[in-house]
């Protein structure tokens, strides 16, 4: 079953970085916010990969083209017989990462509609965003689609505070302060989605200028094909440059709940 990442977008509101990088390439680390989503899957046994490539899209095929000489130690026999020795290995040795250049100007419903011959003959496929990180239990995920066999789920998840949340006592003391509360009421879509191959009946006469999240979505809704998957983890997008720099810091002190893989 293949994973669909939504990669091309300009991520406009971290432009302070996104200028020179496509905002999946955005590191936690030392390791681009996209390996951390794919990290995600993989941990549940998902490998098969499809990067719906567009805004600066050469940078996330140069990841990939020299993943093992950045994760390697490497020795170089030189002369008229070059040859290359890589003494490490890594976890991502049986990834199969499929690069497709989906536009710069595209949609994500012509995104989606562009990559349906990388698909196979899968019924079904994961589909998420290349900027946001959760504890979510994939296996979990893809049991509830397959239970109720809709067209789409989407995993609906509670957004992260935008500002400290502040528990006061009479005096003004303060008694306990949460730098990034969960809100706990209401949700959103979160992304990590699985979709039918149904779906691609819902793109509309022009994909390539039409949100799947709009008008492709309310029509599966309005047909009574839409579910949510409840996640009362972990969740958070980045968005904005304090999101990023949140989230470096959580991987920084060792608090990452998204990272459910062993190094």
């Amino acid at each position: 079953m293949k994973v669909v990442i939504l990669c091309g977008g300009k991520g406009t509101r971290l432009r302070e970085e996104t200028e020179y990088r496509p905002k999946p390439m955005l590191p936690i680390g030392n390791r681009p916010i996209l390996w951390h989503i794919m990290k995600t899957y993989a941990a549940y046994g998902f490998k098969e990969f499809i990067l719906c490539l567009g805004y600066k899209g050469e940078m996330i095929k140069d990841f990939f083209r020299n993943y093992t000489w950045m994760t390697s130690n490497v020795t170089l026999q030189l002369g008229r017989k070059p040859h290359v020795q890589f003494h490490d290995h890594h976890d991502e040795e049986d990834w199969r990462v499929t690069l497709v250049d989906t536009g710069e100007e595209t949609f994500t419903a012509g995104r989606v509609n562009r990559i349906k011959p990388f698909l196979g003959d899968d019924p079904e496929f994961f589909l998420t965003y290349g900027d946001g990180v959760g504890d979510v239990d994939i296996r979990a995920l893809l049991e509830f689609h397959r239970r109720h066999n809709k067209t789409v789920t989407l995993t609906a998840v509670h957004p992260p505070g935008r500002f400290g949340e502040i528990d006061l006592a009479p005096d003004g003391k303060v008694l306990q302060f949460n730098e990034k509360p969960q809100v706990t009421e209401g949700r959103i879509n979160g992304g990590f989605m699985v979709v039918s191959r149904r779906a691609f009946d819902y793109m509309g006469m022009n994909p390539d200028q039409t949100m799947f999240e709009q008008a492709p979505i309310r029509a599966i809704s309005q047909a009574g094909e839409l579910m949510a998957y409840l996640h009362d983890g972990f969740w958070q997008p980045m968005d904005t440059y304090a999101e990023y720099t949140l989230i470096n810091k959580m991987w920084a002190d060792g608090k990452a709940p998204w990272k459910v893989w062993k190094l």
